[in-house]
């Protein structure tokens, strides 16, 4: 059964961008208007190419930036401009774990401070006997032995770092974990194991995720929703296994065909697109998937397709059949 917890409505991220002292500014259109609810213990995946907004989402979702437009809301409650650096709370219900294991650690800290920190931040009320004994628990929850409590990053892998790096983000007891690429960074074999952590994590907590990442066999694993982002703008969204099964939008297909399968007896036709990615501060009128579209039509030169459908839904005038 559905739970929502955070929910999204028509959000959008612009940037002005200045090119010089007497120009106009360039609108930058991030992320487009993108509506999705993430669920107690279900996962969220938003998948595309490089520069379609997935990170630009997640930093709305952190609340580490305000929606330009749009509507953002917690267990009900709406996230109001500026809430995150005001409420401590609110603050905590949503936590990050990032791309690089290597880069979110402070080399200056053991991994026991790197835990307690967000509680000494956070939790001012709760006592340093409380914080060390919560911060071994948690070390203990993503596996990790208790000796590497006073051990610094540099003496660990890297899943072992991304392990510690999961560990921080639960240290608030959030509702809500975005993953921005958590395993992109990491060896397939390491890989696999942090992915079945994250799944075992969220089977014990009840946690939200939202996961964010280019490689579909590994959302394929991990995810319950499957949102496919493009130029900013949501182009397909679905349950999992019916947007695997019958991809209707056809970069959705594109990308879909550009994964490899371990299968050797099936094969798949590899679709390629033709042309560059357009510049986000240059959005081509009409669809802006059409200029690389091999089923654009003259109304896709000229409309803006809507997401359209139930639980299925997809922007296209032409879509794939299914």
């Amino acid at each position: 059964m559905s739970d929502p917890i955070f929910t999204a409505e028509n959000v959008k991220q612009h940037y002005l961008i200045r090119q010089g002292m007497f120009a106009d500014p360039i609108v930058l259109r991030a992320v487009d208007g993108a509506s999705f609810v993430l669920n107690r213990g279900r996962t969220l995946a938003v998948v595309g190419e490089s520069g379609c907004g997935k990170s630009t989402l997640a930093r709305m979702v952190t609340m580490i930036e305000d929606p330009t437009e749009g509507r953002m809301t917690i267990d009900g409650s709406e996230i109001l401009p500026g809430a995150a650096s005001r409420d401590a709370v609110l603050r905590s219900r949503v936590q990050i774990v990032f791309q690089d294991p290597y880069g979110s650690l402070n080399p200056r800290q053991t991994i026991g401070k790197t835990l307690m920190e967000p509680l000494l931040i956070n939790r001012k009320d709760v006592p340093a006997q409380e914080r060390e004994r919560r911060a071994r628990e948690m070390l203990d929850l993503v596996g990790l032995r208790p000796e590497y409590f006073d051990r610094y990053p540099h003496m660990f892998s890297g899943g072992q770092r991304q392990r510690i790096a999961v560990a921080r983000a639960l240290m608030l007891d959030p509702e809500v974990l975005v993953l921005d690429e958590p395993v992109s960074a990491l060896d397939l074999s390491i890989q696999s194991q942090i992915l079945n952590l994250l799944v075992d994590l969220q089977d014990r907590l009840g946690l939200a995720y939202l996961f964010i990442s280019h490689d579909l066999s590994v959302v394929r694993h991990v995810a319950n929703e499957v949102m496919v982002m493009y130029l900013g703008k949501p182009v397909e969204q679905g349950p999992k296994d019916a947007v695997f099964a019958a991809p209707r939008h056809p970069y959705t297909k594109a990308l879909m065909s550009a994964t490899p399968t371990a299968d050797p007896s099936r094969r798949q036709e590899r679709i390629k697109l033709s042309g560059e990615l357009p510049s986000p501060m240059a959005v081509p009128p009409g669809c802006p998937f059409h200029p690389r579209c091999w089923r654009a039509s003259d109304r896709c030169r000229k409309d803006m397709p809507t997401l359209e459908g139930d639980a299925h839904r997809f922007a296209c005038f032409n879509p794939i059949e299914a």
